[in-house]
């Protein structure tokens, strides 16, 4: 598909999209838990709910550094051509389906009589992190206005009982975002299971805290059918409770580990997208606007088509509203290791993690501790390791 438009100096703008029918890769890909719970109801073969796990945090690591990053960048003139393209918002919905048939097939899966224990386990992790990435389509969909694509990420983010996600991030993240105020911003010397016990909580309160003030401001009490976060709550417990009907009250245990799985997998999102970034405080108090060099980016290949170009997220927050496929991404950009499956594994270790990142974050901040978002707990850890004098 080619995208043509007219530059400021009057000449012809072409720009081929080589990655157009691969985006087809991010509605099959959530479909892989399904299709190996589906393949032990089949068989017998209770390894086969591994093999999700296999491909995720193995294949997609290494293949993400043997095919390498994308050179490709649509030139700004094609963003609005790309924008009204409908073929890639239907891969969006096309893929919330394919979310609820993993979630409900590895819940059927875990409901059956003689599911191994370890099995059974198995199936909550796996069905967990696909519903944690389901959360990317919900991202997607949330930063659009029209109603069928709200209502198309609640759908993505009620499969893991996530419905405050939306109103938390685009009105809470997007403007407090690489500060000190920002619960889903990580800290420099924060460790992932500390930020976790620290954003997961925060981020549910500030969702709850600007529905209510958006609803008071018509009128409206917080309980309340217009409530857009219990609308979401809600298509999660008319599931659960269909589950809870079929296979026992021993679904409730499989149900609260998949969404604690899946919750964790956005947390772990939200932890290496800004970890030590910190936007300039300007002498009236309030930080300046949110730039691409205030989130970490990557640019390889593979986890992006996974993902719907999730990780050009320097991009993504300089310009909320544009298109995930016509995201961009450059040279001069704070540049995590690999692609967020490679990476998600490096912050899960917290000492390599630390041994890995903080340098870069120091250098991005000019060698100045007071220029990071620094965890105060770890101040003077910190400033003892890392000031000049030191």
């Amino acid at each position: 598909m080619i995208f043509i438009s007219t530059a400021r100096n009057g000449g012809r703008v072409e720009y081929r999209d080589n990655k157009r029918y691969l985006w087809v890769l991010s509605v099959l890909s959530p479909s892989l838990p399904g299709l190996a719970a589906l393949a032990y109801l089949a068989s017998g073969n209770p390894w086969w709910v591994l093999a999700p796990l296999v491909l995720y945090y193995g294949i997609y690591v290494a293949a993400d550094h043997l095919v390498g990053t994308d050179p490709n960048n649509p030139p700004e003139e094609v963003v609005e051509a790309m924008a009204a393209d409908s073929y890639y918002r239907v891969l969006l919905f096309l893929s919330v389906p394919v979310f609820w048939f993993s979630f409900l097939a590895c819940a059927i899966a875990a409901g059956q009589a003689g599911t191994p224990f370890w099995a059974w386990l198995g199936l909550a992790l796996v069905a967990g992190v696909s519903s944690g990435t389901a959360i990317t389509v919900g991202h997607e969909l949330g930063h659009k206005a029209n109603r069928l694509d709200q209502w198309g990420a609640k759908f993505a983010n009620a499969v893991s009982g996530y419905g405050h996600f939306c109103i938390e991030h685009n009105r809470g993240h997007h403007v407090q975002v690489a500060t000190p105020d920002d619960p889903a911003s990580a800290r420099l010397g924060e460790s992932l299971w500390r930020f976790a016990a620290r954003e997961i909580p925060g981020t549910a309160r500030r969702g709850w805290r600007m529905e209510r003030a958006r609803l008071a401001r018509k009128g409206l009490p917080f309980w309340h059918w217009r409530n857009d976060i219990l609308q979401g709550y809600a298509i999660t417990l008319v599931a659960d409770l269909a589950l809870i009907a079929a296979f026992g009250w021993s679904m409730v245990t499989f149900l609260l580990i998949h969404n604690a799985i899946a919750w964790f997998h956005l947390t772990m999102a939200n932890y290496v997208e800004h970890y030590g970034l910190k936007r300039d405080l300007r002498p009236d108090g309030r930080y300046g606007p949110c730039e691409p060099r205030h989130s970490w980016n990557t640019n390889h290949i593979i986890s992006n088509l996974m993902l719907f170009h999730l990780q050009r997220h320097s991009d993504h927050h300089a310009n909320p509203l544009r298109p995930y496929q016509a995201l961009r991404s450059f040279d001069d950009l704070p540049t995590l290791p690999s692609g967020y499956p490679g990476t998600f594994l490096l912050a899960s270790m917290p000492p390599l993690w630390f041994r890995v990142m903080d340098p870069k974050v120091i250098a991005w901040a000019g060698g100045g501790l007071d220029n990071t978002n620094l965890d105060p707990a770890r101040a003077a850890e910190y400033r003892a390791k890392w000031s000049p004098a030191a």
